[in-house]
């Protein structure tokens, strides 16, 4: 995805996830809260269900209190099963789609068809780009403009309304955090600085009423002036102060009401100079130990305490799969990702638009192929709601014909749900 930086470069990101160490001690004291649950709670639905329906939760029966029997005959009938419930009870299957997909706008003004998807409650949220930034009173207003849309939907939980602000030039929004990924390494104090940049990113976030940062970035860059590296968006070339500055920022974010976003999962630091994958396929071809021993360390450091977001890259990692892009890999996305490294919140594509994607289809095939690899929210950032409208299309098609398939559909609804539900 293309990163319009404040106040004038254009850089890419991705998102990411990977392997805890010692480095974690660094920062004991920046305590997280503890991971947000994908189960829902038990006593409400946050959807509405159409009326007349069951959409609420269902009740586990309660076990029986009758005396046991003296009598031994052989092992106890089992106790049948209830199915858990759903915060996606009521929702139409358009409605259920639309909860993975994330919108974006050309200019200063949402299109009233926007306005539309979200009234009929088929949109997860929306990603905020230079060209939609005049001011803080315009964004601010464009924001409540969202939220009163949605307030008209369906779906009682919030949009998820996020922006890059990752500090230095990586800047949608003017203010905190001022330091760069890089300079914040480099600082007297790094865990003291990374901690005040998460905490000014998520003030800056908030005060305008987003709730999402595309933050931190966890890449370990391997060389000066690489792609990470060249616009200072890597904390070091040392993981293990990578794993504790990305704990800090993430933590002090998160306590300000904002969610975190890690990236690039599983790395982008051994990326060159001119390896984008916003632009084109980019391989990148370390070892199976440098993957895991170095870019994936800090990942699980943030999945330790409660980052809610991971993006994956467009990357594809020959150590991993060497046919598909990381985002598009079951491998790297259900095995390394969910299994390995135990992540159990919110995954989020790089940009569907990407270069990276050029052999991969259409708008809805990429979405159809990056939800069957396992990833929750497609990330459709080419400044046209016909993007996301496609996106969706296609999920439901996909879910229809049974080529999703319908429990981890809903499963990964249900995760962004209980994000969505956590935040203002």
């Amino acid at each position: 995805m293309e990163v319009a930086v404040y106040p004038a470069a254009k850089v890419r990101t991705a998102l990411a996830a990977g392997a805890l160490g010692l480095a974690m001690v660094a920062c004991q004291s920046s305590r997280a809260p503890a991971p947000r649950p994908s189960t829902p709670d038990a006593t409400r639905s946050i959807w509405s269900a159409p009326s007349g329906s069951g959409g609420g939760w269902v009740a586990s029966p309660s076990a029986s209190t009758a005396p046991p029997s003296t009598r031994v005959q052989g092992p106890p009938a089992p106790v049948p099963s209830v199915p858990a419930p759903t915060r996606s009870a009521g929702l139409t299957r358009r409605q259920l789609a639309g909860q993975r997909i994330i919108y974006s706008y050309p200019g200063l003004t949402p299109p009233a068809s926007l306005l539309k998807i979200i009234r009929a409650g088929e949109a997860a949220g929306v990603i905020f780009f230079g060209e939609n930034i005049a001011s803080t009173a315009q964004i601010s207003d464009v924001i409540a403009q969202l939220r009163r849309a949605q307030a008209q939907s369906p779906v009682h939980v919030p949009l998820l309304l996020m922006v890059d602000q990752e500090g230095g030039l990586i800047r949608r929004l003017p203010g905190a955090p001022a330091l760069s990924a890089k300079r914040i390494g480099q600082s007297a104090d790094p865990v003291a600085a990374a901690a005040a940049a998460g905490t000014g990113a998520g003030r800056t976030l908030a005060a305008v009423g987003m709730n999402v940062n595309l933050a931190p970035v966890l890449d370990v860059y391997s060389s000066a002036g690489n792609f990470i590296d060249q616009y200072q968006r890597s904390y070091s070339a040392n993981p293990g102060t990578v794993a504790a500055l990305g704990r800090a920022f993430i933590a002090a974010q998160q306590r300000t009401g904002v969610a975190a976003t890690a990236k690039h999962f599983p790395g982008l630091g051994w990326a060159a100079t001119a390896q984008n994958t916003d632009t084109g396929p980019i391989t990148l071809s370390q070892s199976l130990a440098r993957l895991r021993g170095t870019d994936e360390f800090p990942y699980s450091a943030a999945v330790a305490i409660g980052v809610d977001l991971i993006m994956v890259s467009w990357a594809t990692y020959p150590a991993l799969d060497p046919n598909r892009p990381a985002g598009l890999s079951p491998t790297v996305v259900r095995q390394e990702l969910r299994g390995r490294i135990g992540f159990t919140g919110v995954t989020i594509t790089d940009a569907l638009e990407a270069g990276a994607l050029a052999h991969y289809g259409s708008t809805g095939q990429r979405a159809v192929a990056a939800a069957t690899a396992g990833m929750d929210l497609i990330l459709c950032s080419a400044r046209d709601v016909s993007q996301g409208v496609a996106a969706t299309t296609a999920l439901v098609n996909a879910q229809a014909g049974g080529q999703l398939d319908s429990t981890g559909f809903i499963a990964a609804a249900d995760r962004i749900a209980a994000l969505r539900a956590h935040l203002h």
